[in-house]
């Protein structure tokens, strides 16, 4: 029996079409806002998915592989972009405020101490993982661990919606790692970020990435994936996603690092995916190539290059308005919020404090 539900019902999924066709008799095609909104009504088993209180939650962790010299040129430290974020002076974090989302931070496993604050959840589970060209990023203890962390911090984030991206040096490769392994997938097309890309960059992280592949290379069930490559990040997120799944919240994938932790929690519980939809906040070949291995696209193509989590929270107003046109639009007939015959599904989160492991997987 799997342990999130799946979102379809043919007898809801004709019902929320027939409502929205009404409306667009009345307002004209809606496109791909149909496709969203149906997407809506069907994870919330309801005619009218309403949303309180969106959470966007950015998990951050430092990465051994950041000792090989991953980036071009001194960049900004894992520290200094969280306290930056927390200080309100990126963009992701404007944009939550104006957009009425809730913003935190979890400490996943930045290498430095972080100094206490509200918006800040310490669930540091180590300073930093280890070089995956030397051995294991993590144990899988320490992936338990993780893992568990984040169906806490799910379970007791308010509201019924939550924004996933990840934060750290060295993030893209280790999740272009796992990405690559459990699909597959050729890891020079999660890495190479366009033709503009520097050609000696770009051939020094394959020399990485080739590295910890072949350190790893009979490696080949997801939570082993996810400690040999992982990110303390992921990992975290791994477990938040999939209790906002069995709670039937909406999830806001954006960013490779997040389409890391949906694949590993794809390959636990697969109905997950049904929960979510897709941002970007990067232009970035590889993240085009991490999203189409869930045949997705994303909510909006702005040709960002900023942290993950801002394309969810300029993609938030989207979700809302699709959700309005099932719930805000009056047509003479409100209707119920189930159509007749179909009994409500049975909401019960994976997370049990007592229970110290994820029946059949930890």
């Amino acid at each position: 029996m799997s342990l999130i539900a799946a979102t379809s019902s043919p007898l809801l999924e004709q019902a929320l079409l027939n409502k929205l066709h009404r409306r667009e008799q009345a307002v004209g095609g809606l496109g791909e806002l149909e496709r969203v909104a149906v997407r809506l009504g069907l994870l919330q088993h309801s005619l009218k998915p309403r949303f309180r209180e969106p959470q966007l939650v950015i998990f951050a962790a430092d990465h051994g592989l950041a000792v090989d010299g991953i980036h071009a040129g001194p960049g900004r430290q894992t520290e200094e972009m969280v306290q930056q974020i927390l200080a309100g002076q990126l963009p992701v974090a404007i944009f939550a405020r104006l957009q009425g989302m809730a913003l935190s931070v979890v400490d996943c496993g930045v290498a430095s101490k972080l100094a206490t604050h509200e918006r800040l959840i310490q669930r540091k589970i180590a300073h930093g993982t280890r070089n995956a060209r030397v051995g294991n990023a993590m144990s899988l203890e320490q992936a338990h661990a993780a893992i568990r962390a984040g169906m806490e911090i799910g379970d007791n984030l308010h509201g019924n919606l939550v924004a996933c991206a990840g934060l750290g040096v060295g993030s893209h490769e280790s999740a272009a790692l796992v990405l690559a392994r459990l699909t597959d997938t050729p890891v020079r097309e999660l890495m190479a970020s366009g033709p503009q890309m520097n050609p000696d960059l770009l051939a020094h992280l394959m020399m990485v990435v080739h590295g910890a592949q072949g350190r790893h290379r009979d490696t080949s069930d997801a939570v082993e994936v996810l400690a040999a490559f992982g990110g303390f990040e992921t990992a975290v997120m791994v477990g938040a996603m999939l209790v906002a799944a069995s709670k039937r919240h909406l999830i806001m994938i954006d960013g490779i690092a997040a389409c890391a932790a949906l694949l590993v929690a794809s390959r636990i519980a697969e109905s997950v995916i049904d929960y979510c939809v897709f941002c970007r906040s990067q232009t970035h070949a590889g993240l085009d190539k991490a999203m189409s291995l869930f045949h997705a696209s994303a909510l909006l193509e702005l040709g960002l290059d900023s942290t993950d989590g801002t394309g969810a929270c300029l993609s938030w107003p989207l979700v809302a308005s699709a959700a309005a046109l099932l719930t805000e639009m009056g047509d003479g007939d409100d209707g119920p919020s189930q159509p007749a015959g179909i009994d409500p599904p049975v909401i019960q989160s994976l997370y049990d404090p007592s229970n110290p492991t994820l029946p059949g997987v930890l």
